[in-house]
């Protein structure tokens, strides 16, 4: 018990708010699960509405660990568990939840959710070599994981207008397993993420 009251105590400020853009990530993966079991939709639209707070979350735990001049390497990385949570897992949960199941989708989404681990390691790694001379790195590789949140918003517009389950846009094609063709904003989500050609300058 006083082993986990020490790690607790070596938390910083900003790693609450690391935790708390994990708790929210892990919220709405639990609301698509309700959404599946209940089947009502504001289930759904709840948990799509943790995403922005999550993001928002995330925000602020870097912005927070500067103001205070303390960060640590377990800050930065809860910051990429709690990111693949949100931004990684949760989007495609929610996907799922929407209509996006056939066999196809599952390879899909589950390429996505590998892409944005695969960026956020490789970030980890690379986060020195790309820094300048004051320590800050000047671009991340590929578009950042936290962009997914755009997904989210294009189902929650989807689910608001009742365009989920078999009125998902754009339909189903059966290529032996069924693929949603909506379904690609995702694949095109992760291929972006683990770009190396791509660089987006770091605000």
């Amino acid at each position: 018990m006083k082993r986990h009251f020490s790690m607790i105590r070596e938390f910083h400020l900003a790693d609450w708010f690391t935790l708390a853009n994990a708790f929210c990530g892990a919220g709405a993966i639990f609301a698509a699960m309700r959404f599946l079991q209940d089947g009502r939709p504001n289930d759904l639209l709840r948990g799509m509405a943790l995403i922005p707070l999550a993001f928002l979350f995330d925000a602020l735990d870097g912005r927070i660990a500067r103001w205070r001049h303390k960060s640590s390497t377990l800050g930065r990385e809860l910051d990429s568990l709690a990111d693949v949570i949100s931004f990684g897992m949760a989007p495609a949960a929610l996907a799922y939840a929407c209509g996006m199941q056939g066999g196809w989708d599952w390879v899909v989404l589950s390429y996505f959710v590998c892409c944005g681990v695969s960026r956020l390691a490789r970030y980890n790694v690379t986060a020195e070599a790309l820094s300048g001379d004051d320590g800050k790195v000047r671009y991340f590789e590929g578009t950042p994981i936290p962009t997914s949140l755009a997904l989210v918003v294009v189902l929650a517009f989807a689910t608001w207008h009742g365009h989920i389950g078999g009125s998902l846009w754009f339909g189903v094609i059966d290529l032996g397993w069924q693929l949603h063709p909506l379904v690609l904003m995702f694949a095109l989500s992760g291929s972006l993420m683990i770009s190396k050609t791509l660089h987006i300058p770091k605000p």
